[in-house]
Formats: C-alpha cells, structure tokens, sequence
C-alpha cells in the first residue's frame, strides 16, 4: 500500500494543517471543516479530525476513524459527522453506529454531509432531524440543545450490534485516507 500513498496527491487539512491524501470525499470534508468554523461559529479547537474508533467486535480487534467530532467546550462532544461522496442517504446507519459505539454516551447528533447540503440525525432514536446545511447546529444552537440532554449509555444488549453494523458499512469505504496510508 506504500506505492498507492507515494501515487496520491495531497492537501492541507484545513483544520489541523497537516498534509492529507486527496482522494475520496477528502474535498468534502475540507469544504465540512470551514462551514463549521466560517458558518457555523465553531473554533477549529472543536473540531477533531480522524477520530479514531477502537473497538472489539465479536471478539476480535476493529479500528477505523470518524471523519470529524465536534464539541462545544472542547470536552462534551455534541455532534459526529462522516463526509461522504454520493449518496448521503447510504451512509446514515454507518454515521449513527458510529456516535453510538465511540465512546460511554452516544455523541447527541449525527450528520452526514458531502460539502453542499447535510442529513442530520438524532443519534438516540436514528430519527432524520433535518436535512440542508442549515440543519446543522451553530455553536449556540449546540450549547442550547446540549442544556436539556441528559447523556445517557447506549443500551448494552444493542452494543454489538451497533458495532457490527458499523463494521459492514465501514468496510465497504474505499479511498479512504486509512486505506491509502501505509500500515
């Protein structure tokens, strides 16, 4: 896989500043990252890019990355988001899963964005919240919403089949930074 990363362009990540692998939705998420902080009101400090999820499935070790976290007050994280090319709809179960299984609580909000529009999901129930750019919580609205949310532990009995959902769509991403990078 070395040759394939000697072989892609990169860019600089617009939140972190490091070079990046310009391949897949990798535009999108740069145009996602300065929506947050230009539209949105986010600081780029509450922005986490490649989250990493590591995670036991069946037993058995699983790694991967959320495109992007971002927190309110650098610590409570309120809202996921998988950037994608194509279609956003195939790709909300994957973001969902995702915000459930990161960490203790579910991150509140799930959005999947390819850069020019957004579905917004509500990570507890999986119910569509909105759809468009404008769904997508300012930094006010977030701290807002984030009063009245008592964070609560994903279910245990749906834990791993949170977590082999996820797998199932995970796996199917290709040009992915991960899969361009050599191990």
């Amino acid at each position: 896989m070395a040759d394939t990363e000697k072989n892609t362009d990169t860019i600089i990540d617009w939140i972190t500043g490091k070079p990046v692998p310009d391949v897949g939705a990798e535009a999108n998420r740069q145009a996602v990252e300065r929506f947050l902080v230009e539209e949105k009101g986010f600081a780029k400090e509450d922005i986490e890019v490649d989250v990493d999820i590591d995670t036991l499935i069946a037993g058995e070790p699983y790694r991967s990355r959320i495109d992007l976290v971002v927190s309110v007050d650098r610590e409570t994280r309120f809202m996921a988001i998988k950037c994608a090319a194509g279609s956003l709809g195939s790709r909300e179960r994957e973001i969902l899963s995702a915000s459930r299984i990161l960490s203790e609580y579910p991150i509140p909000y799930s959005v999947v964005s390819d850069g020019k529009t957004a579905i917004v999901l509500d990570t507890v129930t999986g119910k569509k919240l909105g759809e468009g750019l404008n769904a997508v919580c300012s930094k006010e609205e977030a701290k807002e919403k984030l009063k009245s949310i008592k964070p609560m532990p994903f279910p245990k009995e749906r834990l791993e089949r949170e977590k082999l959902i996820f797998r199932s769509y995970d796996i199917l991403n290709v040009n992915v930074k991960r899969n361009t990078s050599a191990k």
